[in-house]
């Protein structure tokens, strides 16, 4: 025996008998609600990963757009070789946005600060933000002396109360002689408490430097090692994560030797990409971590996503 399948009727008496059950109120006009205020564009103060035993995080101290990309990044390109290369990347030819990005990192037993940004301010701000107090920090390493990585040293008085300082030896000595107000100012007084390195030196077990001459004459970029997982801070041997990455031979205003600046580039991110290392970048788009793949004639920047959560 089978059952056949039956299809429910809506008489006129049910029909309205359930058109009165719903409640007046769901069919009168709703008045028009408020638009939500706009809140603005915002950026995350910090990101933070593990890297073996060690936790790393990036502080965003600061943003700035900058117009005129072209006589920053690609002082030997021409105009047309520029513009093409940043519609390529979905970029306008006519600004840029710089970032800011000082790396903290607790190896466990301490807690090392790599470059202070602008401001004393700024960088606080960002480390309040990550949970970390300043008094904290055990040890501030200056990648180099430009005043975007020593801004932050220190106001009417030094920002990192209980921290011993690190920095490159060829370094060091350049700013000493040259008269320069913002080293003289943030630095000098901190001479005391300052460690001088050369390639290869020991900030701390797992971390070591790396000589990347050229953007200011002593330069460093530093190697953090941790339980078989490997990343290179790389402050600013690159500026841009186009311009600088996919044309690695292009003049950078702000390389002081520019030859030595390009020839360092191409050698640290042919380095990288070989080695498929991580690296971080002072001046990538936030929060700065990523890898280096070769392409054609330069190289190309890929974005970490869920590779440090693994």
């Amino acid at each position: 025996m089978t059952a056949e399948a039956t299809t429910p009727t809506l008489t006129r008496r049910a029909a309205l008998f359930a058109a009165a059950a719903v409640p007046a109120v769901a069919l009168a006009p709703r008045a028009a609600r408020a638009a939500a205020p706009m809140q603005g564009a915002a950026q995350p103060a910090f990101h933070r990963f593990s890297l073996g035993e060690m936790e790393v995080t990036t502080l965003l101290v600061g943003t700035r757009p900058m117009e005129n990309p072209n006589g920053t990044f690609g002082l030997n390109a021409s105009p047309e070789d520029f513009a093409a290369l940043a519609q390529a990347n979905f970029l306008p030819a006519d600004m840029s946005v710089n970032f800011f990005t000082p790396t903290l990192v607790n190896t466990g037993a301490e807690l090392v600060l790599f470059d202070t940004g602008l401001a004393p301010e700024a960088i606080t701000a960002a480390l309040a933000a990550a949970g970390v107090t300043p008094d904290q920090v055990d040890v501030v390493v200056l990648t180099h002396m430009h005043g975007d990585h020593i801004g932050g040293l220190a106001g009417e008085a030094p920002t990192f109360t209980n921290a011993r300082y690190v920095t490159g030896a060829v370094e060091h000595n350049h700013w000493s002689g040259a008269g320069n107000e913002g080293f003289d100012t943030k630095v000098k007084p901190l001479s005391d408490k300052m460690t001088m390195l050369d390639d290869g030196g020991s900030v701390a077990p797992g971390i070591s430097a790396i000589a990347a001459f050229g953007h200011s004459p002593g330069h460093m970029a530093y190697r953090l090692e941790s339980g078989g997982k490997s990343l290179v801070i790389t402050a600013d041997t690159v500026n841009h994560y186009v311009f600088s990455m996919q044309r690695p031979d292009w003049e950078v205003r702000f390389d002081m030797d520019k030859s030595a600046g390009a020839a360092t580039r191409r050698k640290v991110l042919g380095m990288l990409a070989a080695d498929r290392t991580p690296f971080i970048g002072y001046h990538m788009p936030f929060p700065a971590v990523g890898y280096v793949e070769a392409q054609g004639e330069g190289f190309r920047f890929v974005p970490a996503s869920y590779q440090q959560m693994l």
